[in-house]
């Protein structure tokens, strides 16, 4: 709105209005009711944020089919060929992730896209972000997505935290307000049609100093953590798979050049140390903000008991080899 565009929102209207912002309060996945809260009116730019199967897509093209300039679908880095091939990954590295039925997901769903674009001549622009937060995500590779504050909970209460494997798996954190500009500079932009682009930070941490970033703006010096394998976690937690091997367990560096290139002015300037302080702030705030998930906070527990039982099993069976 700054840039002096016109906005609307459509959504269910379930968290309140933007102020400036035009909205369209209608379930965009029931087609009837969102063509008829649309009308025959035509969008320069549609993004989507909210497909995850091509069954989705279905839908926003009944919706949409000849009424956008655009289309851009939020797809996900997640896509990307697992176990890696090479840690620079480019928008032409292989979608395969058969770990993740999320990231398989959103490779139909670009599939379903590219299609239409070459059989109908639908406008389409794929987005792959990374890891993206903003002030009510606290991002990190072992957390409960629904209440993230749950590990700096644990963190404050001097509880260990879980950092899956060894902890220097690389990775990008891209906060939202760097995000922003990337996206708003591909609208309209017809070079992008057709293509898929990242838009993400260019400051690569592992995830060890992800995790102290973290505690030291929670306050907390030196926070108490267990480095657990990703296949512990996985065994113990099968739902846990898909994100961490299809995702967060790897070293991810991904090539931004084609976004630098089609929007110039592309600059991601936030540190994640210092994003992070804005993230926790929001939460300290506000304690009615700092929920916690109680079962994900109880399986990090049984997770870190289960760990240090092996792990003196293993030690008193090693030091009977050694005293025979």
């Amino acid at each position: 709105m700054r840039r002096g565009l016109d906005l609307t929102l459509v959504n269910r209207g379930n968290r309140g209005e933007v102020a400036g912002a035009s909205c369209i309060r209608t379930d965009i996945s029931e087609v009837a009711a969102a063509r008829a809260a649309l009308g025959d009116r035509h969008w320069d730019v549609v993004v989507d944020f909210i497909s995850f199967t091509p069954a989705d897509l279905q839908k926003r093209l009944e919706v949409f089919r000849g009424q956008a300039g655009q289309y851009i679908f939020i797809s996900s880095a997640s896509c990307y060929q697992k176990p890696v091939a090479d840690y620079r990954v480019t928008e032409s590295t292989p979608l395969v992730n058969p770990y993740w039925q999320y990231s398989r997901d959103k490779i139909a769903c670009e599939d379903f896209l590219l299609r239409e674009l070459r059989d109908n001549g639908f406008p389409v622009t794929i987005v792959r972000p990374s890891f993206t937060y903003g002030q009510t995500v606290i991002p990190l590779s072992f957390n409960s997505w629904e209440r993230p504050y749950t590990v700096i909970d644990r963190m404050r209460r001097g509880k260990p935290v879980i950092i899956p494997g060894d902890g220097t798996s690389l990775w990008q954190l891209t906060h939202n307000q760097d995000f922003a500009p990337g996206l708003l500079g591909l609208f309209g932009h017809q070079a992008s049609i057709g293509h898929a682009v990242h838009i993400t930070t260019d400051e690569v941490l592992n995830w060890n100093q992800i995790y102290q970033a973290t505690a030291e703006a929670a306050g907390v010096r030196e926070p108490e953590v267990r480095h657990i394998a990703s296949d512990f976690i996985a065994a113990c937690l099968p739902a846990a798979l898909g994100e961490l091997h299809g995702d967060k367990a790897n070293s991810v560096v991904l090539d931004n050049a084609r976004i630098k290139r089609l929007v110039p002015d592309f600059v991601a300037t936030r540190r994640y140390r210092d994003g992070i302080k804005r993230s926790i702030a929001w939460y300290d705030a506000d304690p009615s903000r700092q929920l916690t998930d109680q079962r994900f906070d109880a399986d990090c527990d049984r997770l870190i008991a289960a760990y240090d039982q092996g792990l003196e099993s293993a030690r008193a069976g090693f030091q009977d080899l050694d005293r025979d």
